[in-house]
Formats: structure tokens, sequence, C-alpha cells
């Protein structure tokens, strides 16, 4: 088990208040587990899922309570996830991840937020390729035994697993899967008495691309912008 490659965060260019956007995501994220499996957390784990991340994120319960009583309710937004592809400048490829209620006004304005900060879109399944969407799952390293860990999880669908860091620059454990076993590696760790920091479904890039730091900064500056609208979940990209 070595150290686990991550991409570039772009914090430093954050604008807005990441915790209200946090907030929000989390929200279409427990509308749109609950219209798929229901709201009784024992038997949906995909809503167990996005209540960890909640947690995460320091969401308040009586938050979590309201979005599951919301998306339980007639007329609850009708999301639909989206997933679009392009460049940023400098050849970098980059995924954008949307829940939206509008799919109009939403390609409108991730176009616009390539092309306004010097990227392109490109068509469905040109830069998809480049990356594998996989089960990402973030553990505190206190008590556990990584190797022994490892060794055990590897019947339930691990593929990857190593040592990384959070935003804060804490010491974490990242446990990768193929996107299929994301239910047999979760109800593992939950067998394990293992609640994980975080519980994601992420698109990782095949290669890193390393940039000098003016290039890496010109795009990290069109992936904030991005990041800011409303329907954009997440912005995944190769930059190294």
């Amino acid at each position: 088990m070595g150290r686990i490659f991550e991409t570039r965060k772009a914090t430093m260019f954050a604008r807005w208040d990441k915790m209200s956007k946090a907030f929000s995501r989390i929200g279409k994220e427990v509308t749109i587990a609950v219209k798929k499996g229901g709201p009784d957390v024992a038997n949906n784990p995909a809503l167990r899922r996005v209540m960890q991340n909640a947690r995460a994120v320091n969401m308040p319960k009586d938050k979590i309570e309201a979005a599951i009583k919301k998306a339980s309710g007639q007329g609850a937004a009708d999301y639909e996830e989206i997933l679009y592809e392009g460049y940023g400048p400098h050849g970098i490829a980059v995924l954008v991840e949307c829940a939206t209620d509008n799919p109009t006004r939403t390609v409108a304005n991730v176009r616009a937020g390539f092309v306004h900060n010097g990227g392109n879109m490109a068509t469905t399944g040109s830069v998809a390729f480049q990356f594998k969407r996989m089960g990402v799952f973030r553990l505190k390293p206190e008590g556990l035994d990584a190797e022994s860990l490892e060794l055990e999880l590897i019947d339930f669908g691990l593929e990857e697993m190593g040592e990384g860091v959070g935003e804060k620059g804490d010491a974490q454990l990242i446990v990768r899967c193929a996107f299929n076993e994301f239910g047999n590696l979760q109800k593992a760790l939950e067998d394990r008495k293992i609640t994980p920091i975080s519980a994601e479904h992420e698109y990782i890039p095949a290669t890193m691309t390393e940039l000098p730091e003016d290039q890496a900064t010109a795009v990290l500056k069109m992936i904030d912008k991005l990041e800011q609208d409303d329907d954009v979940q997440k912005v995944y990209h190769n930059l190294g």
C-alpha cells in the first residue's frame, strides 16, 4: 500500500460559500436517492451514503431530515443527472457532473464556463474514456490495520488502497473499487463497523497531466467558475 494520487484541488480560488454549496449538493443527492430508493435509510444504501457525506461537511441533522421529508413529498424537484465533457486550457480533460431540473439552462451555463475561460465543450464520449468511474471511500486511519484491511476488502471489490490527505491536510486512507462494486464494499465496511469520512462515486483519470504553475492556474480558474454554477455537483479533471 502506497500513496494514492489525487487531482489538484482548486480551493485556493474559491470565492463563494463552500459550505452553502456543499449543503445544496447534498440536498440534491438526498432527493435523487429518496426518489430511487425511498426515505428508509436502513433499506436505502444510496441514502446512507449521502447521509455519511452530509455529516462529513457538517450539515446539521435537522437540515438532512428536512431534505429527506421534502424529497418524499409531492412536488419534490425531479433532478436529471447529466455528465458534460470538455477540455480546459492547455488540453486538460474535464468532466462536469450536474443535477438539474432544467437541462437547457444547465448546458448553456456549462458551455459558457468552458468557452469564457479558455476551454471548450466536447461531444459525448470523447473525453469520458480517459476516466474510470469508481467508488471512493475515505477513512480515518486511526485504529485501523491498513494492511490487514486491504487484504480483507479485496474479496469485496477493492481495486486500490493508499494514503491520502483531506482538504485540511488530515491523513486519510483512500479505498477505491469499481463502480459496480460500490454496494459490496460499502456493506463490507459497515459489517466491520467502519464509518467512512465520505463515500462517493468519482471519475478517476487514467493518466495525469502536469503543467507549469501559470498554466495550471488558468485551468483551476476555469474549474472554479464551473463549480460555482448551482447545477454543477462536481468537476473532475486530469491536472496533476
